[in-house]
């Protein structure tokens, strides 16, 4: 379909503000990707100094992005796309994503300056600084906050009690203890601040010309909604931001798929949006790439900056046990699901260390060097954590051990040959989600499927088939576009229901799409390198636990 001709069939825009770029895909009724458009933040906005999206420092674990960034990159994608030739007057309906956990504090003029922006200026030019009373925003890979961990939860009765109530237990990069934080370190920043937003609830905010409500699957990665309930918990709102957080944070959590009003004046007129189009809610990067890809019984393995295994499973009436390395999340579109879902930092970065120092920063090497060696790696157990780590919290350092004979021996990095690197950082991080998945699997779960990859590494088949050895699936790639093409469904969804006169369900409205066609099988389990890692999941829990030891003391 061209966007240059004349027909007026509408057009659905998802954004997903990732840690390294923004990315735009447009799709039709029918869900067809139309358009593709993206910026890369090191690359596009190299003034803002960013390395791979973010800013380290400069207290210890601190990681965040500059707002006036984000803002830059709405008003360069929208540049891209109509030079691209996009219509925006087809666009009736926009949502999209943020990458997790990332949080935006707006100052108490931020409601005026979005309701009153001059189309002859851009967003970073009338919303930078003057909107934001914090510049840089924390975001997912901050770890400055373990005492403000520790601290909420011995005050709900422990890390479990916390897990059993809002999903999760108290984790670094949530919102909840970066607000805490915050207001211990900066009380007069706190207290000029309006309303605190998600980068998922900041994004429909700039659309709205107004500041969104949270979306609910998104605010599970806050420890401050009830997961079960969808509402904020009164009393961890006063342990993290006292009083005031629940008139900062603003009403209720929203689900997706909702329509949160139309399109504010300054998009009709700097780049002929239709007045017409809806906004819904944004969600987070992980959530969307759920609703684009999954279906009952898949597994979801994300290869992007992190890897994240992300299963869609019924939901319960209780509170969700062994959750204390997981987390359990609202479904962004339904409340007859719950999303669990497993997340590593040491994702794309750590693979790619690995290809660098020992494949000659070359991905074919890279590929060679992992055929060349046995699956299993002849009992090496591997462990890279170059940034400290989620799952288990908290560790890092690369470490090496040899499992023979029923026992575990500690090796030193100089004794494990160069060229076994490959392998081993790829069963290391896949072995790591394996050991974990039948502990964030309900009983009542139905049996795992298949396994849909997506993210970077997703097009490497060395990859894929690695993959389906380890977890004895096969191995699944969607002609969907991930996160921003779930964005892009749940606007269309919101369009679509609002046409329904507020009726009929996501799936109800997939199915009429075909979308279960465009899933392609791409590699196949064999049979005896199943069985070799089947037999090494008890031996690389036994090493990640010595692994934990050695880092314990770096921890306290």
């Amino acid at each position: 379909m061209s966007l240059t001709n004349s027909d007026d069939l509408p057009l659905f825009l998802g954004l997903d503000l990732s840690t390294q770029g923004l990315k735009a895909v447009l799709i039709t009724e029918e869900s067809n990707v139309v358009h593709e458009s993206s910026v890369r933040f090191d690359q596009d906005l190299p003034q803002y100094g960013t390395t791979n999206g973010a800013i380290i420092g400069p207290g210890r674990g601190e990681v965040t992005s500059p707002v006036k960034m984000w803002l830059e990159a709405f008003d360069l994608i929208m540049a891209r796309m109509k030079t691209a030739g996009v219509d925006f007057t087809r666009v009736l309906g926009i949502s999209g994503d943020g990458q997790q956990h990332g949080s935006v504090f707006w100052s108490s003029g931020a409601e005026d300056f979005l309701a009153n922006l001059d189309p002859s200026k851009t967003l970073a030019e009338q919303l930078s600084p003057v909107a934001f009373t914090l510049q840089n925003s924390p975001i997912w890979q901050d770890s400055s906050t373990t005492r403000e961990c520790r601290e909420i939860e011995e005050a709900v009765g422990g890390p479990q009690a916390l897990a059993d109530l809002t999903g999760s237990r108290a984790y670094e990069r949530f919102t909840g203890t970066q607000i805490r934080k915050i207001r211990r370190i900066d009380p007069d920043l706190y207290n000029a601040t309006s309303r605190i937003s998600l980068v998922s609830s900041f994004m429909p905010s700039l659309f709205l010309g107004a500041i969104a409500p949270i979306e609910i699957s998104d605010a599970s990665g806050m420890n401050l909604m009830d997961v079960l309930t969808y509402k904020w918990n009164e009393n961890l709102l006063g342990i993290c931001g006292g009083p005031e957080l629940r008139s900062k944070l603003g009403p209720e959590p929203v689900p997706g798929g909702t329509v949160l009003g139309r399109i504010s004046p300054w998009w009709v007129k700097r780049w002929q949006f239709n007045p017409d189009c809806v906004i819904a809610p944004f969600t987070g990067d992980n959530p969307a790439t759920v609703v684009a890809l999954s279906a009952p019984g898949d597994a979801i393995l994300s290869l992007g900056t992190s890897t994240t295994l992300l299963l869609s499973i019924p939901p319960t009436g209780t509170p969700p046990k062994r959750f204390t390395s997981s987390h359990l999340l609202a479904h962004p579109t339904t409340y007859d699901a719950h999303i669990a879902m497993l997340c590593y930092k040491n994702g794309a970065l750590a693979r790619e260390q690995v290809r660098n120092k020992y494949a000659n920063k070359d991905w074919t090497k890279f590929n060679e060097l992992v055929e060349q060696t046995p699956a299993g790696n002849s009992g090496l157990l591997s462990y890279y954590f170059p940034l400290p780590e989620i799952i288990p919290p908290s560790v890092i350092g690369n470490h090496f051990f040899l499992a023979q004979s029923g026992k575990i021996k500690r090796l030193s990095e100089d004794a494990v040959s160069q060229e076994v690197h490959p392998r081993a950082i790829l069963e290391s991080q896949f072995l790591s989600i394996r050991s974990r998945i039948q502990a964030i699997l309900p009983d009542h779960a139905p049996p795992l499927q298949r396994l849909v990859v997506c993210g970077g590494s997703s097009a490497n088949p060395v990859i894929r088939q690695l993959a389906a050895d380890v977890f004895g699936m096969k191995v699944f790639i969607a002609g969907q576009e991930g996160a921003a093409e779930g964005g892009a469904q749940l606007a269309r969804y919101a369009w679509w229901k609002e046409q329904n006169g507020g009726k009929g369900s996501f799936e109800e409205m997939r199915a009429l799409d075909g979308s279960e066609e465009k899933m392609k099988c791409v590699a196949e389990p064999r049979e005896k390198n199943v069985a070799i890692y089947t037999g090494l999941v008890e031996p690389y829990r036994e090493g990640e636990n010595m692994v934990v030891d050695i880092c314990r003391p770096c921890v306290a």
